[in-house]
């Protein structure tokens, strides 16, 4: 089936989803994979699709690669609940799916990300680009890892000139929550890869993530938003590395 399915990943995301899904409601098809939203979020997602299924959660890579198999056309995008996409994407996207051949069989997407209500403009998060758009081949799949998953198997990609806006932890009690996940799935994930650690690791590993993103890449020009992204990173790797020591004296 040619035209565009669109694949989103939810739990608990009824801040945000509704953005989300409009800026993605003229795809052919959106498949929704909830993890057991507790707010309204499935409320939501039923105003734009009815290709609504609930699962438990094994990870990013896997939960992207469950959606990805119930998709139909002959491309996908891969979005999360906090992205939405530029006009000028929009209509790339839709040149895109109306070819009757490409020679990409993938394209690359510049994210630009809010912190805290501030657009990113330095630091760490500047360089972000991501392989979002692609052909629904039995090759192309999402690496079956806990957090961090990449796409896989595509031969040719391209690169778009349009952005995805990544509105994320609006809040400090956001950033919080997401450094407390966000470095319990990295631990997990450096547990199941063998990786050692120690208290040591942990301080010069973050001490390195702040002055990388701080200091060498500019994290500083962004201002007060730009520090405390900067520590927030920082934190994040140093708790990860921390609750990796743990995991090993657990068994």
């Amino acid at each position: 089936m040619s035209g565009l399915s669109v694949i989103v990943i939810v739990k608990d995301a009824a801040k945000n989803i509704q953005r989300c899904l409009e800026s993605v409601k003229w795809a052919d098809e959106i498949i929704i994979l909830d993890s057991g939203s507790q707010d309204n979020t499935m409320e939501i997602c039923q105003q734009y699709t009815q290709n609504i299924f609930s699962t438990d959660w094994p990870g990013f890579g896997i939960q992207k690669n469950r959606a990805l198999d119930k998709a139909q056309c002959k491309w996908v995008l891969s979005i999360d609940a906090d992205e939405t996409l530029s006009t000028d994407l929009i209509e790339e996207i839709k040149q895109i799916i109306c070819k009757a051949e490409d020679q990409h069989d993938a394209y690359a997407i510049k994210r630009v990300s809010f912190f805290c209500g501030r657009k990113i403009r330095y630091g760490d998060w500047s360089r972000d680009k991501v392989v979002r758009l692609f052909c629904r081949l039995p090759s192309i799949q999402f690496t079956p890892v806990i957090i961090h998953e990449k796409l896989k198997g595509y031969l040719n990609p391209g690169h778009l000139k349009g952005v995805i806006f990544h509105d994320t932890m609006q809040t400090i009690s956001q950033v919080l929550v997401k450094i407390e996940h966000y470095s319990s799935f990295t631990a997990e994930k450096s547990y199941q890869q063998h990786k050692k650690s120690s208290i040591l690791k942990a301080i010069l590993h973050a001490k390195w993530c702040f002055i990388r993103g701080y200091l060498l890449r500019l994290g500083f020009l962004d201002g007060r938003e730009g520090f405390i992204l900067a520590v927030s990173n920082a934190l994040g790797v140093f708790y990860r590395y921390v609750k990796l020591i743990y995991l090993y004296e657990l068994g």
